[in-house]
């Protein structure tokens, strides 16, 4: 797929997708209805994407490598774990809605698809996104910035924090308003307890 017209229809066919399934879930969702979408035969979409399946695991795929390149960005810094963590939730948040929903995307539908599928999103998830995290709070471990806690759970934590903010009713259409992100990162880093 060297052809940039190729790669174009490609991108264009993963971005419909991703709208559609994050509107209709991935029962709710046709190959029909998204060739009709795009305005392309249900042979052109095939050409692409043998089944659904595939389409769903390529978006999933497509934006985990994007946080990959962004989290290994971070990660080479020379700055403080805490700037680190703070630049990641800045990231995610700042993205619009669509594209934070992905997130959701993935653990709301995954188990829709087969059991292969299920265990290379699995590795793919852990290798890309949440080992990298880890990686970070680790490193504040390590330095004396953050209390010695298990690195997953502060993970998992953290992702939960934010989850609800991956939903347009929460969040609306666009990124989120700076002074909630700086809220949602002085709540996680400092807690809520009265010192």
């Amino acid at each position: 797929m060297n052809n940039p017209e190729t790669r174009n229809l490609r991108q264009q066919i993963l971005s419909t997708a991703n709208r559609l399934f994050i509107q209709e879930g991935y029962h709710g969702l046709s190959m029909r209805q998204i060739s009709e979408a795009l305005h392309i035969s249900k042979a052109a979409l095939y050409y692409y994407f043998k089944d659904k399946e595939e389409l769903y695991f390529a978006i999933l795929e497509t934006y985990l490598d994007e946080m990959r390149v962004v989290l290994d960005r971070i990660l080479a810094d020379s700055t403080t774990a805490t700037n680190k963590i703070c630049c990641f939730i800045e990231y995610i948040l700042a993205q619009p809605t669509e594209k934070r929903a992905i997130i959701r995307l993935a653990s709301q539908e995954i188990e829709q698809v087969s059991p292969p599928t299920r265990q290379a999103f699995n590795i793919i998830y852990h290798q890309k996104f949440i080992r990298k995290i880890e990686a970070i709070l680790k490193s504040g471990m390590e330095q004396g910035e953050f209390k010695r806690i298990n690195p997953e759970i502060a993970t998992w934590t953290l992702l939960g924090m934010m989850y609800p903010y991956f939903y347009p009713a929460h969040a609306g259409s666009g990124a989120l308003p700076e002074g909630t992100i700086r809220e949602i990162i002085t709540i996680y880093l400092e807690g809520i307890n009265r010192k």
